[in-house]
């Protein structure tokens, strides 16, 4: 039809050279002019930069093309907020990054932003992996998604100010800091942003501290669905605990009083900011976005009309503080330059093989030494009367509390919190008295949302804390896995390693509760899990190995920043005994040193003959033990292999010890289809030498029934047996 881009310039261009006078300009008195030139600096660029990028696309040189053209006035918050104010942006910011840029002595936006543009392998926050905004030395994460996901984490970040002050933690921000969270109209609407907003107000209506602006940069449409008249103001300005401002972001002089009086507000009182930064959208939502096929050309061109840089161009023209010719031979000046950067940027070089690209998923820099282990005086303190219980056999449930509280004493940084876990002690008493042994600050209650518990994880971490964030049972885990596979799992791929988030997000999980709950507290799938790349996934079977491997987790998460997934088989918690009532065989005592861990990949074998072996982890590694015995009354002793870690296995070292087997048993107590059964078999047809005779036992594809029902569906202790007698060509005896 036409291209709106060369109009929008043109338009911009014709009204620097044309004479005919106006009088719609603000007036600029008593606010620095020289800033106000700098801000509109930052705006040019912000539009030069769109423009180009389009521009290389047509090349073949660019590959990302939505742009902030419209969005310019987000320099004015960009110069408002400190360096240090950890900001989540919107992906239509770049005027926001430019103007901050200015902050940092020696930074140069205009040439990392346009190696992001060309996916060069020496774009600084991202390595070519994606075009998005942010710098490390600019208090700017990148952002992957183009919603609302960034919300939850941003509260966190705000959470963990106070946090890092009362308990002594020097983080990455400063104390005064107040995180910047930015998104647009539509996003406003997303369950994410509902569920992060709702948690601001719910933290803030306790008058506990939560200094973020959030910033809504309000266009009025979502790609091609408008927003509703007043939509976003009358939805948010009776908030029970955030304040409301808004303001014309088109405005240079009015979004600078607003935004400085929003800033200050949250920066004093510490509480939550909502800022409705009234925008324009142009050039539709991205390159390819063909715009006149939902909205006409009146419409378009009412929006042209409000171009920021026109209301920029006018004020400082009107107050006298450029002229047209200075205004033109600026945005010519920059343009020039833009073109000379982006002239050396397509000739560098871009991501050329596998290993480069996969290099960042898992973090490899240390990101904090590991603490010493805490003296026996400390720790006889802080267990008090149970001191002398840890000499004796417990379960899996007393087990895991205790090392929970070794850790919480050890490391400083370390937070547990989640529904329940404070006074209560969560659903299952595995963290009972931690908040008594350490306080409300290292222990604490989460709101009834998993999206938020994940999201403040993720926020926490970002300023130096140690997140431990507890997910009551498995199929809850499904509200808010984008939280996960969208934002924690992809913080170290997107930025080159340079960001990282480091957790031990502990899941009560799996099935065999004797048909209590039904489904959702028997959810027996970790497919979830299995295809984010990156993850470490650790499943114990018993009380010492879940100690030894939570450790290793915590390790890992605190050293360098890796995002571990803890599965706790709930109907093994309070189990005392194997294959009959008080023989006390899956009692374990507390590992009595320390520095004692089970390393990532190594499995448990329990030994047995070459003839078969059973291969499994968590309730099947009972369930297989209880088959081993019933086994040997008709003279087959199988080895049991217990994974304990169900992603980085060891594939070499555990190929080899199956290749030593005449016939191996994969029993996977989760659902036949999605199950870790199926790489396990792949595995051994890719490796073994012998091959093995192999077969799998599963659960069956169907949500976990209620009762006694639960029993039909799962992988028994008998279906164990007689499988293993099929798979050996023998019959009962």
């Amino acid at each position: 039809m036409f291209d709106r881009t060369k109009i929008i310039e043109a338009n911009f261009r014709s009204f620097l050279t044309e004479e005919t006078p106006f009088h719609d300009f603000t007036d600029a008195y008593g606010y620095d002019s020289l800033k106000l030139i700098d801000i509109f600096e930052s705006q040019l660029i912000s539009r030069l930069m769109d423009i180009k990028a389009r521009k290389l696309r047509s090349l073949g040189n660019s590959f990302y093309t939505i742009g902030s053209s419209g969005h310019e006035g987000m320099a004015v918050v960009g110069e408002i907020s400190r360096l240090t104010d950890m900001a989540f942006l919107h992906y239509r910011d770049a005027a926001f990054q430019i103007q901050r840029s200015k902050k940092h002595y020696g930074h140069t936006p205009l040439y990392d932003l346009l190696l992001s543009f060309c996916a060069s392998s020496e774009d600084p926050i991202s390595g070519g992996r994606h075009k998005v905004l942010g710098h490390k030395e600019l208090f700017i994460p990148p952002q992957t998604s183009t919603i609302a996901s960034h919300l939850p984490k941003a509260i966190g970040a705000a959470l963990s100010l106070s946090k890092n002050k009362k308990m002594g933690v020097k983080g990455n921000l400063p104390e005064d800091s107040v995180i910047v969270c930015t998104f647009g109209d539509a996003s406003l609407n997303h369950a994410s942003a509902q569920t992060a907003l709702n948690c601001a107000d719910w933290i803030s209506y306790q008058n506990l501290p939560l200094p973020i602006v959030f910033i809504c940069e309000d266009n009025g449409i979502g790609i091609s669905v408008r927003t509703p008249n007043e939509w976003v103001k009358n939805s948010r300005m009776h908030s029970p605990a955030i304040k409301y401002f808004e303001c014309d972001g088109l405005d240079i002089v009015e979004s600078f009083k607003v935004v400085s009086e929003a800033f200050n507000y949250s920066r004093t009182k510490r509480k939550p900011v909502f800022l409705r930064f009234k925008t324009v959208r142009l050039m539709g939502h991205a390159g390819s976005d063909i715009e006149n096929v939902y909205r006409n050309r009146n419409e378009i061109e009412a929006s042209e009309s409000k171009d920021p840089l026109l209301k920029t161009a006018k004020t400082l023209i009107g107050n006298k503080i450029l002229s047209p010719k200075q205004i033109l031979k600026m945005y010519e000046d920059l343009e020039n330059r833009i073109d000379r950067i982006a002239n050396e940027v397509i000739l560098k070089p871009r991501l050329t093989n596998p290993q480069n690209i996969v290099s960042s998923l898992i973090p490899v820099k240390k990101v904090n030494p590991i603490p010493a282990v805490p003296s026996e005086e400390s720790r006889m303190k802080i267990f008090g009367s149970e001191w002398e219980q840890m000499k004796s056999g417990q379960t899996l449930a007393k087990l895991i509390n205790w090392g929970l509280t070794d850790i919480l004493l050890q490391y400083k940084e370390a937070v547990i919190f989640g529904e329940d876990v404070a006074r209560k002690g969560g659903v299952y008493n595995i963290t009972a008295n931690l908040q008594n042994r350490f306080g409300k600050n290292k222990v604490f209650n989460s709101l009834l949302d998993e999206t938020n518990i994940l999201g403040t994880a993720i926020g926490l971490a970002h300023n130096g804390l140690l997140p431990i964030p507890e997910i009551q049972f498995l199929a809850y885990f499904h509200n808010a896995e984008d939280q996960l596979r969208g934002e924690a799992a992809t913080l170290s791929y997107f930025s080159n390693g340079e960001y990282t988030n480091g957790m031990v997000i502990r899941i009560a999980g799996l099935g065999y509760q004797k048909g209590f709950g039904g489904h959702f507290h028997n959810d027996n799938s970790l497919a979830i899990f299995r295809d984010i790349p990156g993850l470490i996934v650790a499943c114990p079977s018993n009380g010492r190995d879940a100690v030894l491997m939570m450790r290793t987790c915590v390790e890992q998460a605190h050293l360098y920043g890796r995002i571990c997934i803890f599965i706790e088989p709930i109907a093994l918690y309070p189990v005392r005994d194997l294959n009959e009532a008080g023989d006390g065989l899956w009692n374990t005592e507390y590992p009595k040193e320390l520095t004692e861990k089970i390393s990532l990949g190594s499995f448990h074998v329990e030994a047995g003959g070459k003839e078969l072996c059973l291969l499994t982890y968590g309730n099947g590694y009972y369930l297989s033990r209880q088959a081993k015995e019933l086994l040997s009354k008709q003279g087959i002793n199988p080895t049991v292999i217990d994974l304990r870690w169900l992603s980085a296995i060891n594939e070499e070292a555990l190929s080899k010890t199956l290749s030593e087997f005449d016939h191996v048993l994969i029993v996977d107590e989760c659902r036949k289809t999605g199950s870790l059964s199926e790489g396990l078999m792949t595995m051994i047809m890719e490796n073994c030498q012998p091959l093995p005779k192999v077969k799998r036992i599963c659960s069956l594809d169907t949500f976990i029934p209620l009762a006694d029902a639960a029993n039909l569906v799962l992988v028994q202790t008998q279906d164990i047996v007689d499988a293993s007698l099929s798979l050996l060509g023998r019959r009962h005896e």
